[in-house]
């Protein structure tokens, strides 16, 4: 039987964002990596509630040669591991690079469905940034934004629109009871 699943993005999602001139960047190094309010107790909820989840995250610095792929890796494992995630998928690419990977294409959400056997009908997605709702929404997903503001575009076609990843966990398990 196919799973329910839920993708989440890192940065702004998971982990606080470092936010400079209104707009988001990954944590400047491991020592700064920080957990936003009530993230472990939230993901335990949808596990607990019967959910994968599946972090897939852009991480263009590596290809910028801002970081190296150690120092991305820990940060993820830390994130993997601290929120208890099932998986996670990290794109090192730029835009330039065109790869099927980087979100607002699907590429990381279709290869954790055929490595997990994931129903993409019945999962969702959390994510702070327009290119993560695109991603989603090609994959056929139920998407949630995060709206924290940031001073670029918004995505206009999200499934549902929330503050924080509270309002996003609640209207996930909200729905899980009512459906």
């Amino acid at each position: 039987m196919k799973k329910k699943c839920v993708f989440l993005d890192r940065d702004g999602v998971l982990n606080t964002a470092c936010v400079k001139n209104s707009k988001p960047y990954p944590p400047e190094s491991f020592e700064k990596l920080t957990f936003v309010e009530n993230a472990k107790s939230l993901t335990a909820s949808l596990k607990n509630a019967g959910f994968l989840l599946i972090c897939i995250t852009n991480q263009p610095d590596f290809s910028r040669g801002l970081k190296s792929g150690a120092e991305i890796n820990q940060i993820n494992d830390e994130v993997k591991n601290q929120l208890q995630l099932d998986d996670l998928f990290c794109c090192l690419h730029d835009n330039k690079d065109n790869c099927n990977c980087r979100k607002p294409k699907p590429g990381m959400i279709y290869e954790a469905a055929q490595k997990w056997n994931i129903d993409l009908k019945r999962s969702f997605l959390i994510g702070d940034r327009k290119s993560d709702i695109l991603a989603g929404i090609s994959a056929g997903l139920i998407t949630i934004f995060i709206d924290y503001n940031y001073a670029e575009p918004k995505p206009d076609n999200a499934n549902f629109v929330c503050a924080n990843l509270q309002q996003a966990v609640d209207f996930i398990l909200k729905g899980r009871r009512n459906g």
